[in-house]
């Protein structure tokens, strides 16, 4: 299917040519009729991209900061090589779709396949959206009239938020698209409206229909034509859907309002507030978001939790019906909008040039009548009996930024890579010279070219996946963890016996140089040990999907096992107990900042902070071994000191976690034979004591490892 995305790198619009999507549950897969193009939020994005490095600098100063914290913890080139890669990363455009469900997502009940829907999908051919975001449309409302559903409710979202009443004067400043729409929604909702813009022609069919709108570059005073028109008083609220970085826009807005006025931003504006300008009247001010109540927040977009009616009146797809309701009585009159007509496939009329374009509403005409496939040969490849072909599943940002890198440095045979949406494989198997894309993963798994199938997917996944891949009679690589929960690892471990397959886990710290060289320092006569190991792993706020004990399984489980495996390479032994504190008064299982105590079979003793609260400026981390009166320092994958050591022990280097040593060795072991290059007894022992880390911290003792 076809595809518009935007380079933010070299700032090119590109119709990319990529696989359909797989239906997943609780979503619905829509093939694409007609979609609107948002000229204003969608030129920011395209002018984004053609900016240079130093215009994109200066648009995201928070970013630049981090940027610069990050060089002095990490160095300058793993810094550039994850901004580089952040910028490589393509962006789907488009948010307002309407189409024909042609599939169904288990769980979903509300649709059926034949229904046609307005939803906030991108601009592509098929688009796989959560149930939440898909509303049906009336028979009376045309696709192009449907179209509109999605922008209509960013400004209904607005006008919610301001709560007019019926005879109030509201302002609304900017006519572009996402104005008119606001400006008539509330003409039917019985207020005075008022609008501005600098544009002739959105001013005129304004007025033709029945907003008192004007055009400010005809030398009108905006604040005193609204004192004239409300016979001083001030207007009741100001909806402000403009773009522009200007602060006037904001000022302008406080001193048109009356006494205890509203005014409520859904654009983008500089917003340099002058406290007087508020202050003095008790003027209240609120950005509105989106679509309204639910956007953003993962249980309701994307597990489809709805909000109760009685509760939460109107959410984001609540929003739509309403949009669609209004067009279907004629409330909301969007025809007269429509500037222009184009063929997805001469896109680049609507993109070409952006910037000057005059079109108020913009609408792209699918008219695809090819079958959905699943599947897109990148580049022609022959595999056959060549060991260590790989199949990778999973394809976000870590991928792209460590495992293809690497892989690529060692030459290996990649044939397929796959995403659940089938864009980011693509321009990933393009980067990378991968032979496929595709969105359906079991393609990889019924290839009897692939023998070592790479998991990078969201933790709740890893497990059934692996599991796939065993049964399959194919070895298999997963980033960490192996599985989320005891009988998850009992599967695994039942299908690793019944199968003659290499299963592997992403454990990489135990393959850097520098833990190489301690390990070697050490040596291997089992003598006890103490290590303290800390993770400076950073903030992540607590709605992203890693806390989740279901789909991330928590950062104790989910990463610091990296640090269980470490000490357990150190040591040479097995974890035997475990013992885990976390800060706080009653912490929940998903803590993030905690100590874990263990003791291994040999007498070792590890203690690892795995610390969220601390500043990003210092090393992410750390670890000390203590050892017959001989210490080692590891600082931050870059430098190592020795203390008591015949013959030094120092080093430094660039940072370097390991990951191409891992990978080296896999493809190596792969290809040749050989033992796993982690011990799968080591594995579901590290595994085991991450589990036991989190039982530990719920029954307040020690948990033996079985």
């Amino acid at each position: 299917m076809k595809q518009i995305i935007q380079d933010l790198k070299n700032g090119e619009t590109i119709l990319e040519e990529v696989p359909v999507p797989m239906v997943k549950p609780g979503f619905v897969l829509i093939k694409t009729f007609r979609t609107l193009v948002s000229l204003g939020t969608e030129r920011m994005l395209v002018e984004f991209g053609k900016a240079n490095f130093i215009q994109k600098a200066k648009q995201q100063p928070d970013k630049v900061k981090m940027v610069l914290n990050k060089v002095k913890t990490d160095g300058l080139k793993p810094t550039m090589d994850a901004v580089l890669n952040k910028l490589n990363q393509p962006l789907p455009l488009g948010y307002c779709n309407v189409g024909e469900v042609v599939g169904i997502g288990r769980g979903v009940t509300e649709f059926q396949v034949g229904d046609r829907v307005a939803s906030n999908g991108n601009h592509a051919e098929y688009v796989n959206l959560p149930k939440n975001l898909v509303a049906k449309i009336p028979d009376t409302v045309t696709d192009e009239e449907a179209a509109f559903t999605v922008i209509g409710s960013i400004g209904l979202q607005g006008i919610r938020l301001l709560n007019p009443t019926f005879g109030e004067t509201i302002v609304v400043v900017g006519l572009g698209l996402i104005g008119l729409v606001t400006a008539e929604l509330l003409m039917a909702n019985g207020c005075n409206v008022i609008g501005f813009d600098f544009d002739p022609e959105k001013v005129r069919i304004a007025n033709e229909k029945g907003i008192v709108a004007v055009n400010p570059g005809q030398g009108t005073d905006q604040v005193k034509f609204v004192e004239s028109y409300t016979n001083d008083i001030g207007a009741d609220g100001v909806i402000i859907t403009a773009s522009n970085k200007s602060n006037e826009i904001i000022a302008q807005s406080a001193q048109m309002c009356r006494k205890r006025g509203r005014v409520i931003l859904v654009g983008v504006i500089g917003l340099d507030i002058s406290r007087a300008d508020f202050y003095e009247k008790e003027i209240s001010f609120q950005v509105s978001c989106s679509y309204g109540p639910g956007r953003y927040d993962e249980e309701y977009e994307q597990k489809g939790n709805d909000y109760p009616i009685g509760y939460v009146r109107w959410t984001e797809k609540r929003n739509f019906e309403a949009i669609l309701t209004a067009i279907a009585k004629g409330t909301l009159d969007v025809k007269p909008l429509i500037t222009e007509r184009i063929p997805l496939e001469e896109f680049d009329k609507i993109y070409g040039d952006m910037g000057n374009s005059k079109s108020i509403a913009s609408i792209l005409e699918y008219t695809n009548t090819a079958d959905p496939i699943n599947t897109v040969e990148i580049s022609r490849k022959y595999f056959k009996e060549k060991n260590g072909t790989i199949g990778i599943i999973g394809s976000g940002n870590f991928t792209s930024s460590t495992i293809l890198p690497n892989l690529k440095k060692i030459n290996a045979e990649i044939k397929y890579i796959a995403s659940s949406g089938g864009l980011s494989s693509t321009i990933m198997a393009k980067r990378h010279s991968i032979a496929n894309s595709t969105s359906n993963y079991k393609e990889i798994l019924n290839d009897s070219d692939v023998d070592l199938v790479l998991i990078t997917t969201k933790h709740n996944m890893h497990a059934s996946m692996v599991l796939e891949t065993i049964n399959s009679g194919k070895s298999v690589f997963v980033e960490k963890p192996l599985a989320l929960t005891e009988s998850e690892l009992e599967s695994i471990i039942l299908a690793y016996k019944n199968q003659n397959v290499s299963v592997s886990v992403g454990f990489n710290r135990r393959f850097a140089p520098l833990a190489k060289s301690m390990k070697k320092l050490l040596g291997n006569d089992n003598t006890p040990i103490n290590i303290v190991a800390t993770m400076n792993a950073g903030f992540i706020p607590a709605d992203v999907w890693v806390h989740d004990m279901e789909v991330g399984g928590g950062r104790i489980v989910g990463e610091a096992c990296h640090y269980i495996d470490l000490c357990t390479y150190f040591t040479g032994s097995k974890v035997k107990e475990v013992c885990m504190n976390a800060m706080g008064i009653n912490p929940e299982e998903n803590t993030d900042n905690a100590s874990i105590l263990i003791r291994y079979e040999n007498g070792s003793n590890a203690v690892i902070n795995y610390f969220a609260n601390g500043s990003k400026a210092y090393s992410k981390e750390r670890v000390e071994v203590y050892s017959q009166e001989r210490t080692l320092i590891m600082d931050n994958w870059r430098k190592l000191k020795s203390y008591g050591f015949k013959g030094g022990g120092n080093a430094s280097s660039k940072q370097d976690k390991g990951h191409f040593n891992q990978f080296n060795e896999l493809i190596e072991q792969q290809q040749n034979g050989g033992a796993s290059i982690i011990p799968f007894d080591e594995i579901v022992n590290t595994t085991k004591a991450s589990f036991a880390a989190i039982e530990s911290l719920k029954q307040g003792k020690w948990i033996s490892i079985n």
